[in-house]
């Protein structure tokens, strides 16, 4: 197993509310939805079904500053930043990655950019152009860098060191007490029995198919949503725990029924077609993937 870590730096321009691109006055406010700036009786006909103030989606304001006064949103001044940024980003990682190669005689340096995919587009509503700004930007206007991928980089440079990755995680404080806290401890007693129960199951059915198998795979695709950081992250912080504890709970009794069922040899077809067609992630998923290892 190979691990990259993260380029501060460069997660910082992109990913910071307050030193980052996201953050620039000509950007699309995210916190202003004009379901609750606009008449609720103006709305109401288009929040149905409760016809309550709820965000739709669709935002008039820039963020401008840092008061309650918020300017129109202009689009194309927003574009034009866009590129700003997209070729600042690209400026910035040059003269990076030039300075690392200095230091780093015989091998190429890489900087790992890793970022939560809904900061694109969400949160930062023009992320997805600047994506687009700076690959067409780092294709066409410079040749210090190129861009790979950790499998790329591994292809070029098959020895690395070893090394044993301290305790972290991008979470605040880049440790994991985000994860690991007195909201949200409960969870992991139960994620680690359904983990194991999960092993034991690919080891003891090892070539299924058929019903059996369609549970398997669904056993294994429930484990794995159960396991999903967001709900203990959303534990933590405190914004819709009911929501995420429910989802915790559900996942992880499916699992619980899915693995009764197959060890006492009768699986219930109708209501594993329902949670197939509910949580359908992972189509290609294989339960055998949880094999021990030897096995």
């Amino acid at each position: 197993m190979a691990a990259f870590g993260r380029d501060p730096e460069s997660s910082q321009q992109v990913w910071s509310a307050e030193h980052g691109y996201p953050g620039d006055f000509s950007y699309r406010e995210f916190y202003r939805d004009i379901g609750y700036d606009l008449d609720l009786d103006y709305i109401r006909p288009y929040i149905q079904p409760t016809g309550e103030r709820k965000n739709t989606g669709i935002k008039y304001h820039r963020i401008t500053g840092r008061s309650g006064e918020k300017a129109l949103y202009d689009r194309s001044a927003a574009m034009e930043r866009v590129q700003v940024h997209a070729g600042n980003f690209m400026f910035n990682r040059e003269h990076q990655i030039a300075y690392l190669a200095s230091v780093m005689p015989g091998r190429k340096p890489v900087v790992v950019a890793p970022y939560d995919a809904e900061l694109f587009g969400h949160w930062w509503f023009e992320g997805p152009e600047f994506i687009e700004a700076f690959v067409r930007k780092a294709a066409r206007e410079q040749h210090v860098f190129g861009l790979a991928t950790p499998s790329d980089y591994l292809r070029d440079n098959p020895e690395n060191q070893m090394a044993t990755p301290p305790m972290c995680s991008w979470g605040a404080g880049g440790y994991v007490d985000v994860w690991l806290d007195s909201s949200n401890d409960w969870i992991y007693r139960h994620l680690h029995k359904a983990t194991e129960r999960m092993i034991a199951l690919a080891r003891d059915y090892p070539d299924s198919s058929g019903l059996t198998r369609r549970a398997l795979n669904q056993a294994a695709r429930e484990l794995l949503l159960a396991q999903s950081s967001d709900w203990a992250f959303i534990m933590k912080t405190g914004t819709m725990v009911e929501y995420a504890t429910k989802r915790t709970r559900e996942h992880l009794l499916r699992f619980t029924r899915l693995h009764e069922q197959l060890r006492g040899g009768e699986v219930n077809e109708p209501w594993l077609r329902h949670v197939e067609a509910r949580d359908n992630i992972f189509p290609e998923i294989d339960y055998r993937l949880y094999r021990p290892v030897g096995d």
